[in-house]
């Protein structure tokens, strides 16, 4: 048992060093994949005691049948699955196995929910609940302006440097996942929004973050959902908004407008363009528009 063990402690941390180094997967998913393959190896060893070269397609059904028993939420299954085939196709490229035993298993059926899509004029009304006679309102605005305009993950925003602005060339720089870099174009209202923020923060700390708290620091993810969560609710707003809500909007007013897939995966930071077709949720009126426009029977 010991040495079984043993072998699969070793692949793990080979493992981690692949993902981390190699594919570059920010810290928080590395330890989640690790988390999920421990797992895998706790379960595989105390059922059937093999190294992860004998694992085989049933021990990863009867694995995968044993978080149904313990109630474990359909998506974060197949979140475990994904890791647990993203490990075995690691031992395929060491050559300790010679095929995947996870190839062929298939995920619960977890369906897409897709998130609200706030208007522009639901935007421009959260944004008009900021006093920008106040240092936290002037701020607030060009956050949510900043994360509209530019589709801004929460953790990107939170992250923007003063480095981070090309305004004479009208963008940012932003960091996304696995601290992959993307130039972004920035919107003539944020660049106003957040230089009259920087009027006010001159002074506020010493540190380069851009956007800051009352005490000189960088902003929490949390804080950032509390104030447009708030915002939202003093606009009268009652769609469950939160800041991927402001980055879904983007992307189907980009896709409504006419923006092409491939730019507005290029624009969100997505590796895979089948990352944003979940972004593509467009109103039937649209669809219905495109298709009357340019479908060759719809004349007929």
């Amino acid at each position: 048992m010991a040495d079984i063990e043993k072998r699969w402690e070793e692949l793990a941390r080979k493992y981690r060093n692949y993902i981390k180094l190699e594919k570059r997967l920010a810290d928080n998913t590395v330890e989640s994949y690790m988390r999920d393959l421990s797992g895998l190896s706790a379960f595989v060893c105390g059922e059937y005691n093999v190294a992860p070269r004998w694992v085989t397609p049933p021990m990863i059904e009867a694995f995968m049948a044993s978080l149904f028993d313990l109630g474990v939420e359909k998506t974060t299954q197949a979140r475990i699955l994904s890791g647990v085939k993203s490990f075995f196709n690691f031992l395929l490229l060491e050559e300790v196995i010679d095929s995947s035993p996870a190839e062929f298993i298939e995920g619960p059926k977890t369906g897409r929910k897709l998130p609200e899509v706030l208007s522009t004029g639901e935007i421009d009304r959260i944004i008009a609940t900021f006093d920008q006679a106040t240092l936290l309102g002037v701020r607030n605005a060009a956050m949510v302006e900043a994360m509209y305009s530019c589709g801004l993950r929460v953790s990107e925003l939170t992250g923007l440097r003063l480095g981070d602005l090309f305004f004479d060339d009208g963008f940012i720089r932003v960091v996304g996942k696995g601290d992959k870099q993307r130039l972004v174009p920035v919107s003539a209202t944020a660049r106003d929004r957040i230089a009259a923020w920087l009027a006010m923060r001159d002074g506020s700390g010493t540190t380069d973050i851009l956007f800051l708290n009352i005490r000189g620091r960088g902003l929490t993810r949390v804080m950032v959902f509390t104030i447009l969560r708030e915002a939202a609710a003093a606009a009268g707003i009652t769609k469950t908004v939160s800041p991927h809500t402001l980055r879904h909007s983007f992307a189907t007013h980009l896709l409504e407008g006419g923006a092409g897939i491939r730019q507005v995966q290029e624009l969100l930071g997505h590796e895979s363009i089948l990352t944003t077709e979940i972004y593509t949720h467009l109103d039937t009126t649209h669809l219905r528009r495109t298709i009357d426009s340019h479908h060759p029977l719809s004349k007929s």
